[in-house]
């Protein structure tokens, strides 16, 4: 079976051990929007666990409210166990 184009993008992260090359790997391939909009949906989780409103949150980051529900509801379902609160 062929792999999906996300599936080769996970395994090229997964082979780079180095933060700084991973950095270098990812301001090469996205785009300055796809740079700012990726990281956001960090920052809606870690406002979710600081107990932020949906659409307070929404407002300050741009972003709609259905993209915090997604990241809520991925948040509930323990998918997200990784991110913490900073």
């Amino acid at each position: 079976m062929k792999k999906s184009s996300f599936n080769k993008l996970v395994d090229i992260l997964a082979e780079i051990n180095d933060p700084k090359e991973i950095s270098k790997f990812l301001k090469r391939i996205l785009t300055a929007k796809e740079m700012k909009e990726i990281p956001k949906r960090i920052d809606i989780v870690e406002l979710i666990l600081k107990g932020e409103k949906h659409h307070d949150i929404a407002k300050k980051l741009g972003v709609g409210v259905a993209t915090v529900t997604r990241g809520s509801k991925a948040l509930k379902n323990g998918e997200l166990k990784i991110i913490k609160s900073s």
